[in-house]
């Protein structure tokens, strides 16, 4: 080995060490009640919102043959208006998608192919990514923080829960919460005070090599109502469209 990945590799495993000491010694002083409680706190705020909408960034990690960990990461935002209506845009590398939920219709276009698909989707948002998970494995992480029902949805398969103190996110200073269950581990960093809205998610996949991550960091929380009627109105596009139809549960 070469004098230069000596060291390397030698400041890489001290620095491990010292992180998983910090880590022992904040869980070790972590309260048992604290991480439900706090998430409840964190559901409860943001299921009381008739209107919500954010920005996000996100990171998902793929493991290749070669054990190599890449990271694809995007950015978007998304809007919400209780019970029935949802707009979320993701910009990424490799794709461009939105989806408008309007109550009756769910619509998918990709910006970056000028194309689009819809399906009849009465009901809730609740409903909708439930139907669209159901019959098309199609998932949105990230989406159960803002689902009427979040905190049952988060830990429903929870077996563990741990409060391991506070952490700042984007200079916003959090609870920071990690949960464990059978097929994932999952991290919640969620703001301090009146507003605890959720600013980073991290999710652990532990059923696959390489344990791949993904990572959600959230901004500009708003709970203001929307002034503009064509919010959730999707507009049609100088394209084909596919028709599709989601089977109800």
């Amino acid at each position: 080995m070469k004098k230069k990945d000596f060291l390397r590799a030698k400041c890489c495993a001290t620095s491990a060490i010292a992180a998983a000491a910090l880590m022992v010694a904040a869980t070790a002083s972590a309260r048992a009640d604290d991480p439900a409680r706090l998430l409840k706190s964190m559901t409860d705020y943001l299921g009381a919102q008739n209107t919500l909408s954010a920005a996000f960034d996100s990171d998902i990690e793929v493991i290749t043959p070669e054990l190599q960990k890449i990271q694809f990461a995007s950015s978007g935002q998304f809007k919400l208006s209780r019970p029935d209506k949802l707009r979320v845009r993701r910009i990424g590398g490799y794709a461009d998608i939105e989806l408008i939920h309007d109550g009756k219709t769910v619509s998918l276009y990709r910006n970056d192919a000028k194309s689009y698909v819809q399906a009849e989707a009465p009901g809730t948002v609740d409903q909708m990514t439930a139907t669209m998970q159901a019959s098309s494995g199609l998932g949105m992480p990230g989406n159960d923080l803002i689902l009427s029902n979040a905190f049952d949805e988060l830990m429903a398969s929870a077996s563990e829960g741990k409060h391991i103190g506070q952490g700042v996110v984007d200079g916003v200073e959090c609870e920071h919460l990690v949960f464990r269950s059978p097929d994932i581990d999952w991290q919640i960093w969620i703001e301090s005070g009146a507003k605890p809205v959720p600013r980073k998610y991290v999710i652990t996949g532990k059923t696959l090599s390489g344990a791949p991550q993904y990572t959600l960091r959230i901004r500009d929380w708003k709970t203001d109502a929307f002034a503009d009627a064509d919010t959730f109105v999707f507009k049609a596009p100088r394209a084909r469209p596919r028709s599709a139809s989601i089977p109800s549960r």
